[in-house]
């Protein structure tokens, strides 16, 4: 694909696949896997400042006859939040050390701390022993002091997947803290089992804590808002997306074109359509200023790419195409026509002439130049000036086989800006638009071009042939003479894969045959013959 043209349905289809998928390798196989989760569900004062000190029992705690010093209570809930057993080699700490779970309470002293809730009742077991018929309490589970904070020990509890207890303390302030409020209790924890230093890293595989959730937890919200973003990404697109497909057959490669300069706008216009919907493959069909130099040079441009490349393993050279105005003249083996419309041309007059019609027996008489002057057909006294094509243009040929049925006349000067305004002459130039510049620009002059490039220029006319105006419905009904059918010569047969034979396929059955006509030509799938592309 293009770098420079990404498509953004594929990128966003992958992600929307993409995210799910990592966040659950995320979940299950790194960050869960063996992952104990606590939580503070209880962390409260056992009255209010507010509250009488004598008015409650809670407020009158004691402690061996001692009443407690502030009395608060803290509720704490362990549980296995991965998805695999946790057992009692897992805690990392010493075998010797029954405790698995520390939990501080800085600035204040545990009182009392009692096993309040199991999911299973086996879990007691951790927590109890049975000595002689007397209950005591296990090794690994006890408070203590720790520096100036209270100390809850808790055994190497083992624990099946979303198995959990909880344990109440019982709390009082330390004396010499002074402060309102108390710091969150701190847990110390770790499991062990098979690390990697980069995986510890992010998933940080440890004692987390874990929370309470009405609706999702907030890795999982942000997992649904990522899902709910490309859903919404890929609905926009879908919907506001433009709907314009390329060609089935886009090629990629670059595409060298040559010959007609008449049909260079047509030709132009449909490459740079191809271009856009192909730009996926990276189709580039590149044309200046010397793309178009004639037909007669755009045929020997061609041979001369044919030849310079080795053609052993391949029909032909899928690289180049050359367009003539009619068959190319002259002898040419290795090329081969197909014809792709055919297109009208016209005489146009410089504006001050004023003459909008001419007859076929006046328009012979000026080429064979019996008539010289424009006053003898009806315009104002001036002379005729000639500006023509060089041999070897297609717009001249036509004119000359279907019009004059004649020679040209010779050029008196070499150069058009030579010519005399007092005195008839003859002048040629090397393409089409150079042929419109030197109409408009000298008085009494006279030429010939393709109808769509000659209607851009205000200061020409346009002149009918017979009362009949340059129009495929002239053409067809056979009042108009002025046309020729474009051909596009190939050197050998093109490859059916290479971008030559795909650019062909575009302008005779797609798109490219609508551009064709809206430049004034009749593509060749529209005549009742398409082989010969002639009107009828």
């Amino acid at each position: 694909m293009d770098m420079t043209h990404w498509e953004l349905e594929p990128i966003i289809a992958v992600l929307s696949v993409a995210v799910p998928f990592i966040a659950f390798v995320w979940e299950f196989a790194i960050v869960r896997r063996k992952r104990l989760g606590y939580r503070v569900q209880m962390d409260t004062p056992a009255t209010s400042p507010a509250h009488p000190a004598n008015a409650a029992a809670l407020a009158q705690l004691h402690e061996n006859g001692r009443p407690l010093h502030d009395p608060s209570f803290v509720l704490l809930r362990v549980e296995n939040a991965g998805w695999t057993e946790i057992v009692s080699g897992d805690y990392l700490a010493d075998d010797h050390d029954r405790a698995g779970i520390r939990v501080t309470f800085p600035g204040r002293r545990v009182v009392d701390v009692a096993l309040s809730e199991t999911s299973q009742d086996e879990l007691a077991d951790f927590f109890f022993t049975d000595e002689g018929g007397h209950t005591t309490t296990a090794a690994g589970f006890g408070i203590g002091n720790e520096k100036d904070a209270g100390l809850v020990r808790l055994p190497k509890v083992k624990l099946n997947p979303r198995a959990y207890y909880k344990v109440l303390v019982v709390l009082e302030r330390q004396e010499g803290n002074v402060r309102k409020e108390f710091d969150d209790p701190s847990f110390r924890a770790d499991v062990s089992g098979r690390h990697n230093r980069w995986i510890d890293r992010l998933a940080k595989v440890r004692l987390d804590r874990t929370e309470s959730h009405t609706f999702a937890s907030r890795p999982a919200l942000v997992g649904i808002g990522l899902l709910v973003a490309a859903v919404l990404a890929q609905s926009g697109l879908i919907l506001f997306r433009d709907d314009s497909r390329p060609p089935l057959d886009c090629v990629g490669g670059t595409l060298y074109l040559h010959g007609s300069t008449a049909f260079a706008p047509s030709v132009t216009a449909a490459a740079a359509r191809y271009e856009e919907q192909c730009r996926g493959v990276k189709a580039r069909i590149p044309i200046g200023d010397s793309t178009f130099q004639g037909s007669a040079e755009g045929v020997g441009e061609l041979e001369a790419a044919g030849r310079a490349v080795d053609l052993s393993r391949v029909p032909g050279l899928g690289t180049h195409l050359a367009f003539t105005d009619g068959y190319a003249e002259g002898s040419h083996p290795q090329v081969l026509p197909r014809p792709i419309a055919y297109s009208l041309y016209t005489l146009i007059v410089n504006k001050d002439v004023g003459v909008r019609d001419l007859s076929l027996r006046q328009i012979r008489d000026i080429y064979a130049r019996k008539i010289t002057d424009w006053s003898r057909v009806g315009g104002p006294p001036m002379p005729i000036q000639l500006v023509n094509r060089h041999p070897g243009s297609g717009t001249r040929t036509a004119l000359v086989n279907r019009v004059l049925q004649a020679d040209m006349p010779n050029a008196t000067v070499n150069d058009c800006a030579a010519l005399e305004p007092g005195t008839a002459g003859v002048c040629e130039v090397g393409s089409t638009q150079r042929l419109l510049e030197k109409v408009a620009a000298t008085p009494g002059a006279l030429g010939y071009s393709e109808v769509s490039n000659a209607a851009k220029d205000s200061r020409i006319l346009k002149v009918h042939i017979d009362h009949d105006p340059a129009t495929l419905a002239g053409v067809e009904d056979g009042g108009y003479p002025y046309w020729q059918t474009e051909y596009a010569y190939t050197y050998g047969e093109l490859p059916a894969d290479s971008i030559g034979a795909a650019f062909l396929r575009y302008l005779t059955d797609q798109e490219g045959k609508d551009i064709l006509r809206e430049h004034g030509n009749r593509p060749c799938a529209e005549t009742e013959y398409p082989l010969e592309c002639e009107p009828r």
